[in-house]
C-alpha cells in the first residue's frame, strides 16, 4: 500500500482537485437535481479506474526494468538534473549500478533513479 501512494500521490490529489471542482459544478442552481450524486459517482469512478490502470502499469513496466536489468540489459532513465545536456542517463551494471529496493544507484552517480521512471533499453 505504501508503495501504492508513493507511485501515485500526485494523481490522488489531482483526482481530489476534480471531484472538488465536479461536487462545486454539479451544485450550481442551473444543475438539475441529482447531477450532485451522478456527477461526483460517475467522475469517481473514472478516476479510480484511470490510477488503478496507471498503478498497474506503472508496476508491470518496474517488473520488466528490474528483471531486464538483472538480467543485464542496459535500462535508460530520464534525468531531471541538467535539462541542457544529457536528458537521459544509462545503467547497467557494468557501470558498478545495483538495486536497492526500486532504486538503482550508483557510487559513482550523486542520486538513485526510481524505477518506475526508467525503460529498458531497445
Amino acid at each position: 500500500m505504501e508503495k501504492f501512494f508513493e507511485l501515485e500521490g500526485g494523481y490522488l490529489f489531482i483526482a481530489l482537485v476534480i471531484l472538488v471542482v465536479t461536487l462545486f459544478v454539479t451544485t450550481r442552481p442551473f444543475m438539475s437535481k441529482g447531477s450532485v450524486k451522478k456527477g461526483v459517482v460517475g467522475v469517481g469512478v473514472f478516476l479510480a479506474i484511470a490510477i488503478g490502470l496507471h498503478y498497474q502499469v506503472t508496476t508491470t513496466r518496474m517488473h520488466e526494468v528490474k528483471q531486464a536489468f538483472r538480467a543485464g540489459k542496459t535500462i535508460i532513465c530520464e534525468s531531471r538534473a541538467q535539462r541542457r545536456a544529457a536528458q537521459s542517463v544509462d545503467i547497467s551494471q557494468r557501470n558498478e549500478w545495483h538495486l536497492e529496493g526500486d532504486l538503482f544507484v550508483s557510487p559513482h552517480y550523486n542520486r538513485p533513479f526510481h524505477t518506475a521512471r526508467c525503460l529498458v533499453k531497445p
